[in-house]
């Protein structure tokens, strides 16, 4: 059974840092691309930043240059950096996991980011 945990979201002020984390298990972590995605209220869920298992990365243009992802296949586990947050980047930020040949994406329950002063 595929789990996807997340943590490290919280309540920030814009300019401030936050880092993501997502634990998986009941996957071969390493055949997986990993991704991140988050929906703001009111909007469509969007994907932030995808990773695969050989450290192919993708970034959503307007966190390029502020949001850095990143994996650790021993810890079965996906990063995703946050800096410079924005009001905008207010959302429930998703934990997604998808096999490299399959089109299934497997969701955490999400996270949380208010960025507000």
């Amino acid at each position: 059974q595929v789990q996807l945990v997340e943590s490290g979201g919280g309540l920030v002020q814009p300019g401030d840092s936050l880092t993501l984390s997502c634990a998986a298990s009941g996957i071969n972590f390493s055949f997986h691309i990993m991704g991140w995605y988050r929906q703001a209220p009111g909007k469509q869920r969007e994907s932030v930043a995808t990773i695969s298992g050989g450290g192919v990365i993708n970034y959503v243009d307007s966190v390029k240059g502020r949001f850095t992802i990143s994996r650790d296949n021993a810890r079965n586990t996906v990063y995703l950096q946050m800096n410079n947050l924005k009001p905008e980047d207010t959302a429930v930020y998703y934990c997604s996991a998808r096999l490299a040949s399959s089109s299934k994406w497997n969701w955490g329950q999400g996270t949380q980011v208010t960025v507000t002063s």
